[in-house]
């Protein structure tokens, strides 16, 4: 199959998905209590494997091998994506595919000298994970209540931060952040399991899911070790696995009395709940915030505040101080890198992380952050000018390396500039978020 018969397949592919994903969608919105029977032969269906493919081929990973030491390039070069697929299915149909041990590697934490675990699968096992995720997850989104926002499409963090401002701009005044310990290794398997039967009754894919939960972890020491808890962190199938896990605590919190759904009479009788999935909360990181102290959220300081020249309070949302930290450490370890580079080399790795920074707070009160983000940056490229053109005149460097007065430039690449960009308000959706599957199919 050459690429311009694949990718017409491919659109072919997407367009049917769709129309599926839609009725399996419509169905379970029908019949909240409807279990679904006869999934397994979806999961293996060409089309649903060719998406899965696709969107795998896709994915930043598609760099990095499992265990079996295969990439999506090896796949495309070696053995061809129609055979590769074909195989796939054949396994799948026949029951014969078993999932292989997910490899581990340990990275960085950022903003602590931790390190968390992040699970590596084959290129295999990642398109069946996604062609199960293609099939459950019209399913699932079904039952998730509106205030869950993590790992669901056609959601947000803006929307997360959206909503803790909508409260807190009327009654609510106390925030409780709550942080799960180790969320993705300690989830229980039988919990989640019995959190998946009720939703799904075709045992084969039931078995499928349990295959991939208990498949095992291969270590950076080579040493394989069995995986009694928990789903992997990094694997395509973990977000909706941990949703599933998780939408126990949401609708616990937005039904049971103390949440928005309840009375102020039920507030007052709320009593503790404990959770069957294994997820506990970090006394550590676990806090009870006052609205006037303020909190960080998904990157955001959330906080209320009188209205200067009013007596007025509201609640403002600015860039932590933690964020503009973070990415102003990345801009001074991208200036202090080879001075043998030219200077557009320099621009061109910049301009991506100041425009994707300023693009995620834009909708904020973010205009000081941009203008001391844009006088940071111009700081630590004139200075890495100044160390790469030893004794250079700055009348010399203008000329040289400066447009529009001081703003630096090499040819056509100019450095973006934070402070130029216009800040706006992200308005709250709440239940108003659309779904990606038409309702009408």
């Amino acid at each position: 199959m050459n690429t311009g018969e694949l990718e017409h397949a491919l659109l072919v592919a997407e367009r049917r998905v769709l129309e599926i994903q839609a009725k399996l969608h419509r169905w379970a919105s029908d019949d909240p209590h409807r279990r679904f029977d006869d999934l397994f032969n979806l999961v293996g269906d060409p089309g649903f494997l060719l998406v899965a493919w696709d969107r795998v081929r896709g994915n930043k990973g598609a760099r990095t091998a499992g265990v079996d030491g295969q990439t999506a390039y090896y796949v495309e070069a070696e053995i061809g994506v129609e055979v590769f697929l074909d195989r796939l299915r054949t396994e799948i149909k026949d029951r014969s595919f078993r999932p292989l041990p997910t490899r581990e590697r340990m990275i960085p934490k950022p903003g602590t000298t931790k390190r968390r675990r992040l699970g590596i699968s084959a290129v295999r096992d990642r398109v069946v994970q996604a062609s199960l995720k293609l099939v459950l997850e019209p399913i699932f989104e079904a039952d998730f209540l509106p205030c869950s926002y993590g790992f669901r499409p056609n959601r947000r963090a803006h929307d997360a931060v959206a909503e803790v401002r909508h409260f807190t701009s009327r009654t609510y005044e106390w925030v409780v952040e709550g942080d799960i310990r180790s969320c993705f290794d300690e989830i229980s398997h039988s919990a989640l399991l019995g959190r998946v039967r009720a939703r799904v009754g075709d045992k084969r894919v039931l078995a499928l899911v349990k295959a991939f939960l208990k498949a095992g972890i291969l270590d950076e020491d080579r040493v394989l070790r069995g995986t009694d808890a928990g789903t992997p962190q990094g694997s395509i199938l973990s977000p909706l696995l941990s949703n599933v896990a998780l939408s126990v605590l949401d609708e616990y919190v937005a039904q049971a009395p103390g949440g928005p759904g309840a009375s102020r009479n039920d507030r007052l009788t709320r009593r503790r709940h404990g959770s069957t999935m294994g997820l506990r909360l970090s006394e550590e990181k676990t806090l009870i915030t006052h609205i006037d102290e303020g909190l960080d959220f998904l990157g955001w300081h959330i906080q209320r505040r009188r209205k200067r020249g009013t007596s007025r309070r509201y609640v403002y949302t600015y860039p932590s101080h933690k964020a503009v930290k973070a990415v102003t450490g990345k801009v001074k370890t991208r200036c202090r890198q080879n001075l043998n580079l030219p200077l557009e080399t320099l621009l061109r790795q910049l301009n991506p992380v100041l425009q994707g920074w300023t693009a995620y707070f834009r909708p904020g009160v973010s205009s000081i952050a941009f203008g001391y983000l844009r006088a940071f940056t111009w700081r630590q490229v004139v200075r890495w000018l100044r160390r790469k053109h030893r004794g250079i005149t700055w009348k010399e460097l203008r000329r040289r390396f400066c447009v529009n007065g001081w703003w630096p430039a090499d040819g056509d690449v100019i450095m973006f500039n934070p402070g130029a960009v216009r800040t706006t308000r992200y308005r709250y959706r709440g239940t108003k978020i659309p779904s990606p599957w038409p309702s009408a199919a």
